[in-house]
C-alpha cells in the first residue's frame, strides 16, 4: 500500500433515541445521534407490517369491473 493516500479513522460513537449506543469507526469520527438503528427499525426487528396489496385489488375489480356494459 502506498503512505500517505489512505484517510486518517477515528474512533466513532453512535447514539440512538431508543438508547442502543454502537461503537465503530469512521473518517468523521466523534459522536452522533441517530433516530432508528438495527436494533429497533421495524425491517430488523420483524415487526414490519405487511401491506394487504391482494384485498385492495379485489375490492377495486369488485367495484369497477362489472360497469361494462356486455353487447349481445
Amino acid at each position: 500500500m502506498k503512505a500517505e493516500i489512505h484517510p486518517d479513522y477515528q474512533t466513532a460513537t453512535y447514539s440512538c433515541s431508543c438508547g442502543n449506543v454502537i461503537e465503530s469507526r469512521s473518517t468523521k469520527g466523534g459522536a452522533m445521534d441517530l433516530d432508528v438503528c438495527s436494533a429497533c427499525h421495524p425491517f430488523y426487528t420483524g415487526k414490519q407490517k405487511q401491506a394487504d396489496s391482494g384485498g385492495q385489488i379485489d375490492k377495486f375489480k369488485q367495484r369497477f369491473g362489472m360497469m361494462r356494459s356486455k353487447k349481445d
